[in-house]
């Protein structure tokens, strides 16, 4: 039955594969300015570059306190089962009582105020942005990073390492200037009103907001979609991005696929001995995959739907989110009763994300963005398999949803200066190990810009 098995998967591979090569390689077509907002496209739309500020209005707690009082859980969870079967209801009481009791709205609302944001329009749609300028530059060269977020996190992930990176350090020459949008349809930032704004045209809406904001060349970081829309970026516009770092690096390639499946009967080739665990056995990882990819499904497919559960209940919310900061983080948090939510974060930076959902009422135009990704259009040749020329970097932290070695990486990261393996952090690493991922980020771009200094001598 193994060998059956095994040929049926192998013949998968083969004609997969074979559909990629025939469709060509890298034949996508330059994307539009497309009008995302409501009418048609209005060139005289406000493009000015307009302060904002979070807001908690008195109706809304209220609201939201009402709600949480009257919260109607389900039954408990099995005995034993801890967070396996997803967030148990007993685990839920005391998030409850924190948010409605203990989580000071003013004072958190103040935290979220602690960064400069804006609002600008950019194609019909308002993006919210942070915007941190380094303090004491002087004899530095300054450089734009621009940040992106994932789901189900927000630009609160960013909070810990913006000073990291913005504040001078005696061994660089560099400091970076910080610009951090909430993506399209997260947070503060507009949704689309039609269909059709995933991961390669929200790339167009993030390099003409640094257009707008005077950036004709910058570096760009990110995890998770963050990751994806970063890689996107530098391979369709190669000519604005210097360089692009990024801790969820992702090859998805046919041959990446045909190369894991075929070292899978010789790891040693690929791998070295200590890392075949990373990767190997293929049916331990694919199996922990399929168990904890439910939520992708829904959303790529009907994301609506979950959306009402979402926009109606906040407890509805915050376990659904809460379960992926504690899998995510590390999986095997899932064996604790209280899915170690509060080994890497406090209860109010979990908070503070989930409010970043529930006061705009976003979580279904969030999640959307699978839909828009993951249909027909990502079965073809485009931006997020065409080659990436510009200097990157990977950061790869122990308990990443994915890990690919760098010979593997090189397939899509033509120019692969630096992957670093860390034997701590998962999934949020700007939240959980910003010190780690500051360091990298530097060492990084200082590599990028050696190489571009030889380039040019």
């Amino acid at each position: 039955m193994g060998l059956i098995k095994t040929g049926i998967l192998g013949l998968f591979i083969v004609y997969i594969t074979s559909l990629y090569l025939r469709s060509g390689k890298n034949d996508y077509e330059k994307f539009p300015n497309t009008w995302w907002g409501p009418g048609k496209e209005n060139k005289e739309v406000d493009q000015s570059i307009r302060p904002f500020k979070v807001v908690f209005k008195d109706k809304d707690i209220e609201d939201l306190k009402f709600r949480l009082k009257n919260t109607r859980l389900s039954k408990p969870g099995l005995e034993g089962a801890a967070w396996t079967y997803g967030v148990p209801s007993q685990a839920l009481p005391k998030i409850i009582d924190y948010w409605q009791n203990k989580y000071n709205f003013k004072t958190r609302e103040t935290y979220m105020n602690k960064y400069s944001q804006f609002v600008t329009n950019i194609q019909g749609l308002d993006i919210h942005f942070l915007h941190v300028k380094p303090k004491n530059a002087k004899g530095k060269k300054v450089l734009p990073l621009l940040l992106q977020h994932g789901w189900p996190g927000s630009v609160l992930e960013f909070y810990k390492i913006i000073p990291l990176l913005t504040n001078t350090k005696p061994e660089y020459d560099f400091v970076f200037e910080i610009i951090a949008p909430s993506l399209p349809g997260f947070g503060f930032s507009d949704p689309a009103i039609r269909p059709g704004l995933g991961g390669n045209e929200i790339a167009v809406v993030l390099k003409n907001l640094m257009l707008r904001l005077g950036f004709n060349k910058f570096y760009t970081q990110g995890g998770d979609w963050g990751a994806i829309i970063t890689s996107n970026l530098a391979a369709m516009f190669p000519q604005h991005v210097l360089g692009m770092h990024s801790n969820m690096c992702i090859v998805s390639s046919p041959w990446s696929f045909l190369k894991t499946y075929f070292f899978s009967f010789f790891p040693s080739l690929l791998l070295p001995e200590e890392d075949h665990h990373l990767m190997y056995p293929l049916g331990k990882h694919w199996a922990s995959k399929l168990e904890e990819s439910g939520y992708f499904h829904i959303q790529a497919t009907k994301p609506d739907t979950i959306g009402v559960a979402h926009s109606d209940s906040p407890i509805g919310l915050a376990a659904y989110i809460l379960e992926k900061f504690s899998t995510a983080t590390n999986p095997d948090y899932r064996m604790k009763d209280d899915g170690g939510l509060f080994e890497k974060h406090t209860p109010d930076e979990l908070i503070d994300n989930l409010m970043y959902y529930w006061i705009p009422n976003t979580m279904t135009t969030a999640v959307r963005i699978y839909a828009e990704t993951f249909n027909k259009k990502y079965l073809q040749p485009g931006p997020h398999r065409a080659p990436i020329n510009v200097p990157s970097a990977c950061a790869q932290f122990r308990y990443e949803i994915s890990y690919q070695p760098e010979c593997l990486l090189k397939e899509r990261y033509k120019n692969l200066l630096r992957a670093t393996k860390f034997p701590k952090g998962g999934h949020f690493a700007a939240m959980e190990e910003p010190q780690l991922l500051a360091e990298d980020i530097w060492a990084s771009v200082k590599l990028f810009e050696e190489a571009k200094k030889k380039e040019s001598s």
